[in-house]
């Protein structure tokens, strides 16, 4: 018995044809000319003798399948089972191409399964031929199917079984395969659909929140998931099973994950938040249908809703799945696999695989050129604050990868310093020195460079002033909140909106500001310099909305306690542990390739997150740390070195600030 398969070379087709390669008879497959060479590949890992696999070179859009009269002739009366599992299963190509593959493609496979005499064709159908029938679909329904105008991908493959329904004039079966996922063994997988379109919403969710943090989520009906080995064995096992024919097997998970059930499997397997709080969409059916779908289609609504789907990268067609209505019975499958030892393996067992699969290999962020010359190579970047300490090794890090860098501080020596240390690596620095706490100094600083370089592709607000001192300390020192607001807030503020209107302008730009963690976590004896950063925030938010059209980027990073100039003041902080002025660059240095509206630390989201849920516990954990950690004699107005010596750090504050490391308390 021989066989044929088109699709061969695609993600089930290859697994079949291993599987079809153990029993005896030569397999042909169909294959356009371009992919002979990816069938040769596939021979040689499969270890099959090269005259067991038969390339026939063909087209799915011509009429039998391209196949010239004597290739028709020499394969007549010759092939027992037909496998037609060439199609398109991507929902978001073209109904145009999804109309030539799935039913143009499937009219000439049955016309030549037809004049072949073949024993069975066997159709790879799906379960999207239900479209979103409200209830449980049996394997002997068809055209019970509802709603199959919601996307092409319904039509396409309802009318493709339609036509082996109709058109075949040798007997056939059909195969509904769920959802299908990578192997239960290997986790390899070809492309990203299905479930794996909300992996990069999960990784996203682990960069940002420690796993512990509980989250909110829906929960959703049944998505229904299959393994590509399960699918592949069942099919081969099936179509060798006697007296079946003109029968359908829904090749499905008899015990479905919910999509909040499934999200929260996968998140596990990415050590990421899981969702402890799953709501029922539902809930949202009090809003008349009509209602919903009016809000929807508005310019306003569907902008915003197709922003955020693209910022994760999630199709719109697939949130049909997360409330999918259909749910789907089995029981002729369960009855033709029953004696073998096929089963659908519980997706619980090899997620982890499915996870690792993907982030190793189809993680979309694998393929973007992620490196730092890629993003800024040729760019103007500014960098105020580059004396010393981050802004130095920031410098340093952009020029090594082929920036041109405005070098912006007070001290033209140490400037000098930094741009010979630049230099001598052979990139390319300016110096504009400037008093960034002077409104005027500014702004003739902001004029010459723009005179001379004539734009800047980046600005990186790092320059700043930090004061450690209680507000009981401070009622008589306003002078301590003017001049922190001075540098912090008015002269970022200056900057920016002397060189904004260039970037606009070029419908190009990118303004970094470094703000801290003390933000996000409100943490005592900071009220001065948290304001300052905070100040510079919400103007930053509050332009992204009116600049996002010109192309401007906007990137707060709320930068942990990093050991520079800046703290050494107070001594406390030689115990602590730091981040390096190098490691603090190379967050700069990431916000400058991926552009992101924020970057923190998992501690400092989660202080976010706690001040926003519970307000007086996120107040109770601050009490604590300001009693434990004493005044500085500098907060105090005592003079370094005279007097009595500051007091040492208890080991009880020690710890406290290992378990919240990076707080500057």
């Amino acid at each position: 018995m021989d066989y044929f398969v088109t699709g061969g070379t695609g993600f089930i087709g290859r697994y079949l044809v291993e599987r079809l390669l153990k029993r005896e008879g030569t397999v042909y497959v169909l294959v356009r000319e371009g992919s002979r060479g990816r069938l040769e590949e596939l021979i040689t890992g499969w270890g099959a003798d090269t005259d067991r696999v038969v390339p026939v070179v063909g087209d799915l859009s011509q009429p039998f399948l391209g196949l010239a009269d004597e290739q028709i002739s020499e394969l007549t009366g010759k092939i027992g089972h037909f496998y037609h599992l060439a199609a398109i299963y991507d929902m978001e190509a073209s109904e145009e191409s999804m109309r030539s593959a799935n039913i143009d493609g499937t009219v000439h496979a049955v016309e030549l399964a037809n004049k072949l005499e073949v024993g069975c064709f066997e159709l790879a159908s799906s379960i999207a031929v239900a479209g979103l029938y409200k209830g449980t679909w049996r394997e002997e329904q068809f055209d019970e199917a509802e709603n199959l105008d919601t996307n092409a991908y319904f039509r396409t493959k309802h009318e493709s079984e339609r036509v082996v329904r109709d058109q075949s004039t040798t007997p056939w079966r059909a195969y509904r395969p769920g959802i299908v996922v990578g192997s239960s063994e290997t986790g390899q997988m070809d492309k990203v659909d299905g479930p794996y379109y909300f992996f990069k919403l999960i990784k996203r969710l682990r960069a940002v929140l420690p796993p512990w943090v509980p989250t909110v989520g829906v929960e959703g009906k049944e998505i229904n998931v299959v393994p590509v080995d399960f699918v592949a064995d069942a099919i081969d096992h099936i179509s060798h099973v006697k007296d079946l024919d003109e029968q359908v097997f829904h090749l499905t998970d008899p015990n479905p994950l919910t999509a909040g059930q499934l999200l929260n499997l996968f998140a596990r397997s990415a050590t990421a938040p899981q969702m402890s709080l799953r709501i029922d969409p539902e809930m949202l059916n009090i809003i008349p249908p009509a209602v919903r779908g009016g809000l929807m289609m508005l310019p306003p609504v569907k902008r915003i809703s197709d922003n955020v789907l693209n910022d994760v990268g999630i199709p719109r067609e697939v949130l049909i799945h997360v409330n999918y209505p259909t749910t789907f019975d089995c029981k002729n499958t369960l009855a033709a696999l029953e004696g073998s030892d096929i089963a659908v393996p519980p997706l619980p067992t090899y997620a982890d695989k499915l996870w690792d699969y993907w982030e190793r290999e189809l993680d979309p962020d694998l393929f973007k050129d992620r490196s730092l010359g890629g993003a800024i190579g040729g760019k103007i970047v500014m960098i105020t604050g580059a004396s010393s300490g981050i802004g130095q090794a920031t410098a340093e890090k952009a020029a090594a990868a082929g920036a041109k860098v405005l070098l912006v501080a007070r001290s033209v020596d140490k400037l000098e310093v930094v741009k010979e240390a630049i230099e001598e690596l052979g990139g390319e620095a300016a110096i504009h020195a400037c008093d960034l706490a002077d409104i005027d100094d500014i702004e003739r600083m902001g004029k010459e460079v723009l005179a001379e370089h004539g734009h800047v592709d980046i600005l990186v607000n790092n320059a700043g002033r930090s004061i450690r001192r209680s507000v009981a300390l401070s009622y008589d020192r306003f002078h301590d909140y003017e001049r922190t607001m001075q540098l912090n807030y008015f002269g970022s503020l200056k900057l920016i909106l002397t060189l904004l209107p260039r970037m606009r302008e070029r419908k190009s730009g990118h303004i970094i500001n470094i703000s801290s963690i003390g933000v996000q976590t409100n943490t005592p004896r900071f009220s001065a310099y948290v304001a300052s950063k905070a100040a510079l925030d919400a103007f930053s938010r509050t332009i992204a909305s009116e600049i996002v059209d010109d192309r401007v980027d906007i990137t707060s990073i709320y930068m942990p306690l990093v050991r520079t100039p800046m703290i050494a003041p107070t001594k406390m902080y030689d115990a602590f542990p730091t981040m390096t002025p190098d490691e603090a660059a190379e967050m700069i240095t990431g916000a400058m390739i991926n552009k992101p509206k924020k970057v923190a630390t998992k501690l400092g989201n989660f202080g976010e997150l706690l001040y926003s849920i519970s307000p007086k516990a996120s107040d109770a954990v601050l009490n604590q740390g300001y009693k434990l950690f004493p005044e500085s004699k500098a907060a105090k107005g005592e003079v370094q070195g005279k007097g009595e010596p500051d007091k040492a750090v208890s080991t009880e504050a020690v710890a406290f600030e290992h378990l919240l490391r990076g707080v500057h308390w």
